[in-house]
């Protein structure tokens, strides 16, 4: 651990909450949930207007809404969220080479390994400087916390929120611990803690008390050893760039549990095929696929398959999820399904098993087309009007497939956050909809709260859009203009890099602008 506090913890404040009241001018000031909008769906963040209630991250969507019936319910919008935590991380690269990145929201600097002086001042100065360049491009606030090692950082931002910044100064470690929960400390999960509890340990200061022997004979040699040191404020854990992610997946929970071998198997290609965009997306093929199963008792199960060589090919993919999903039991009721590729790689390794099945199958196909049309040909020549005979199975599932007849057959639902453009109306995001209609709110993130208007949810001037940019795009690039020139000329004043800055883009909301930022002494 270092004595100066230049370890930087960022944590934007109620992320995809924040950025939906920024999006949405109605909205701000008022209840807003992010989430899963099903029967079983989950909360993904919450604002702060909503957690006075209690409602708070991975709460199940039913209690929140029973505790916060007048909340704002709307789906993640994950476009626009990827799109500012770029711009984000943009700034934070900026500031240091070693920026380790835990979620879109949440990220680690090494503020000395970018050239900051090692120095209380500096390293409040640059942090400030940051909040105030993170305001200006994106519209939303952030928590900033400055100590000497991640643990501290962490916990640092955690005690700033929302809105603040909050310096853990050298020597002040074991003050600032000791009346914490054990919670507080990386590592000590539920399991842990009542372990903990049995032994009459609670707090940061009862766990450093108890000894490292005591840990160690409670926890095991590794996990007790490492407990203490983090209980005494010290982490040497190292700022890491490079967090290569070990595998790709998506997943799905549904509102129905699925019974049905052929709806299950269709269901697992169609994840496939999103597995397999995500993994492309990302430049990036992968060895082992793997399905992941939970049944209707809640009891999960995982099957993998490890290929010959690296693919990013989804019909490759689709094949082993196929082998996989053939293995499981899933009569009795499935409520999640997901795929996912590990062992990743950055080359693709041609499978010429899997081509040679492609190819036999596209064979096969044809046959059986052929095989088809002669047969209605036939009928059509004797006059028979009924069915003509065909395969009984399911024709092979193609890339998109699934989704592109499900999508066909189905009318478009218009889920609660949608963005939408209407041909009269322009933007707008759906409010709600039910009973054949639609309604949607008219209004744009840079405009006054707009109107509301309700048409029939086949209504062809209404189609969905992309998200827009939290800030006016002219605005957007006079306010980075203008920072730019404001930290030049606060650098010349001050004599360098580190001077002190003041906010840019006005006062952040629940901070008036004369109030200070909090710091630990």
């Amino acid at each position: 651990m270092r004595g100066a506090p230049t370890i930087l913890h960022l944590d934007m404040d109620a992320f995809y909450a924040s950025a939906e009241q920024a999006a949405k001018p109605s909205l701000r000031g008022k209840p807003v949930i992010v989430g899963g909008l099903g029967p079983r769906g989950v909360v993904a963040t919450a604002s702060y207007e909503a957690r006075v209630f209690g409602v708070h991250s991975a709460m199940a969507m039913a209690q929140a809404r029973r505790l916060c019936p007048n909340a704002a319910f709307l789906i993640p919008r994950f476009a626009l969220y990827r799109k500012v935590s770029d711009a984000v991380m943009t700034l934070l690269h900026a500031l240091s080479p070693l920026v380790e990145p835990l979620s879109l929201d949440e990220a680690f600097v090494d503020l000395e390994a970018g050239g900051t002086e090692p120095t209380v001042e500096a390293a409040r100065a640059v942090a400030e400087r940051l909040r105030a360049d993170i305001r200006a491009a994106t519209g939303l606030t952030g928590s900033v916390g400055l100590a000497g090692s991640k643990m501290l950082a962490k916990i640092g931002s955690e005690q700033a929120k929302p809105d603040g910044l909050v310096v853990i100064e050298p020597g002040t470690e074991r003050e600032l611990l000791g009346p914490m929960s054990v919670r507080t400390l990386p590592g000590v999960g539920p399991a842990t803690a009542e372990t903990l509890r049995r032994a009459g340990i609670h707090t940061v200061a009862e766990t450093r008390e108890a000894g490292e022997a005591e840990l160690v004979r409670l926890l095991g040699r590794a996990h007790g050893g490492s407990l203490f040191l983090m209980a005494e404020g010290r982490d040497e854990r190292p700022v890491v760039a490079e967090r290569d992610a070990k595998s790709i997946s998506v997943e799905d929970t549904f509102d129905v549990d699925l019974t049905d071998r052929t709806r299950v198997q269709l269901e697992i290609a169609r994840l496939a095929d999103r597995c397999v965009r995500r993994l492309r997306e990302a430049g990036r093929s992968g060895r082992t696929v793997v399905i992941k199963v939970r049944r209707y008792d809640f009891s999960t199960l995982t099957r993998s398959e490890t290929l010959r060589g690296p693919t990013d090919d989804p019909a490759v993919v689709r094949e082993a999820a196929a082998r996989l999903i053939d293995g499981v039991e899933t009569t009795a009721g499935v409520r999640l399904l997901g795929v996912g590729v590990s062992g990743l790689a950055d080359f693709t390794q041609e499978d010429l098993f899997a081509q040679a099945a492609q190819a036999a199958e596209a064979a096969q196909a044809a046959q059986a087309a052929e095989a088809v049309q002669a047969a209605q040909a036939a009928h059509e020549a004797l006059g028979d009007a009924g069915r003509p005979p065909g395969p009984e199975r399911p024709e092979p599932v193609r890339e998109g497939a699934g989704e592109a007849s499900e999508d066909a057959e189905k009318p478009r639902r218009w889920l609660p956050g949608s963005d939408v453009r209407h041909a009269e109306y322009g933007a707008g995001w759906v409010q709600g909809s039910g009973v054949g209609r639609v309604t949607v709110r008219f209004e744009e993130p840079w405009s006054p709260p707009g109107r509301v208007r309700t048409f029939p949810v086949d209504d062809p001037a209404l189609q969905p859009a992309d998200p827009l940019p939290l800030l006016r795009p002219d605005a957007e690039a006079e306010a980075g203009a203008g920072a730019e020139a404001d930290a030049d000329a606060e650098a010349e004043e001050a004599g360098g890099p580190d001077g002190p800055t003041s906010g840019a883009g006005g006062p952040a909301p629940g901070r008036g602008p004369g109030q200070p930022v909090t710091s630990r002494p």
